[in-house]
């Protein structure tokens, strides 16, 4: 017998093994090989980005170069978690390789997520100070204040995702024997969340998760992106092709954005929430398939999808690169705002600026984003 949450009647374990084994069915299924596949282009995609960061960027790295070196660590390590994860998703569903390292993989998903999202805040803010207030950039900015900020970043992301090393665990198989398809009772499971005791605890931490390490970067985001689009659109030195290069790529940085990590969050909300619900019911339900019937299907399959969908994000974060650095473009004049009008002493003296706005007509207010 399993307990549920604030000492409530317990909850029959042929119950929770049912439902688990039917909850498995998508990840098996249909999440498993997708994970394989975005940890493929991710690795490849971000390691070819650090790889061009540390032979093409002149040292020391402009602060721009630091936070997306920093975003594609962050999107790297990230993606290495993947293969572990769709190995356990695998049919059958079974985790082998032990509670240690059980409780790290739930940490380093959840740290570089958290690292992710913070370094892309980041880049947003320096793009903001680069066009408000140039001058402040070119006086008092400084590579090390951005390597400074990094390790704030790596530092509150590792803090925030700490928790998952208490509340990761391992679930111990129910029948003896190996474990099969036939036999889904006789696999270990590790489990991301909390168990049914500390089920109320870790839905509060969700929702601190979904609060400080998405909503708080989105709203800081938003405001660095709107207030850069507004000081492009009425500059009068950029022409309308220009002005809309930048929108697009403000837009895009966006789009990506709420169309990833907020999907996840929120919906990593509802899930928690609705396993709670069904928790509170359990010891009221006669049978399985009563319990079967209980599941909110369409919060948990919405939840799986977006934990699907949310690493596409780190394997189109390089293309963001692409669009905006010099050093990750096949060729400088290939990435967004590069001109053929540098001259070899601009060549040269080129600090990597991951926000090259550079058109043959800058405004003045545009001059801190030149290299």
């Amino acid at each position: 017998m399993a307990a549920t949450t604030s000492g409530a009647r317990p909850c029959p374990a042929n119950f929770s093994a049912a439902i688990d084994h039917v909850l498995s069915g998508f990840q098996e299924n249909f999440l498993w090989p997708l994970l394989v596949g975005e940890f493929l282009v991710a690795v490849a995609s971000n390691g070819l980005a650090l790889y061009r960061f540390s032979t093409r960027e002149q040292r020391p790295w402009h602060p721009a170069v630091v936070f997306s070196a920093q975003l594609a660590i962050s999107d790297l390590l990230y993606a290495l978690t993947l293969l572990p994860l769709a190995a356990y998703f695998y049919p059958p569903k079974n985790w082998q390789y032990g509670e240690l390292a059980c409780r790290l993989e739930r940490f380093l998903f959840t740290c570089n997520l958290l690292g992710s999202v913070l370094f892309l805040a980041c880049i947003s803010l320096n793009r903001y100070l680069g066009i408000v207030h140039p001058f402040f950039v070119r006086s008092s900015l400084r590579p090390k204040h951005a390597w400074a900020v990094s390790a704030a970043g790596w530092a509150l992301a590792a803090l925030l995702a700490s928790p998952t090393l208490g509340f990761s665990h391992l679930k111990w198989p129910l029948e003896a024997g190996g474990c099969t398809a036939a036999q889904p009772m006789a696999c270990t499971r590790c489990m991301g969340t909390a168990g049914d005791h500390h089920l109320e605890a870790y839905a509060a931490y969700s929702m601190v998760l979904a609060v400080l390490g998405c909503g708080l970067p989105l709203l800081l985001t938003l405001a660095a992106y709107g207030a850069l689009g507004r000081a492009v659109l009425r500059s009068h030195g950029m022409t309308v092709a220009e002005k809309l290069r930048v929108v697009v790529l403000v837009a895009s940085g966006l789009a990506l954005y709420a169309s990833s990590y907020v999907p996840y969050y929120v919906t990593q909300v509802l899930n928690v929430h609705a396993r709670q619900r069904w928790r509170t019911r359990c010891p009221t339900f006669a049978n399985e398939a009563e319990a079967r019937a209980a599941l909110d299907w369409r919060t948990y399959v919405s939840h799986q999808v977006t934990r699907g969908l949310m690493p596409l994000a780190i394997c189109l974060h390089p293309l963001l690169y692409m669009a905006v650095a010099p050093s990750l473009g096949c060729c400088p004049q290939s990435c967004l705002g590069c001109t053929g009008s540098r001259t070899p002493e601009e060549d040269a003296g080129r600090s990597g600026q991951v926000l090259p706005l550079k058109i043959t007509a800058t405004p003045p207010h545009l001059g801190a984003l030149v290299p």
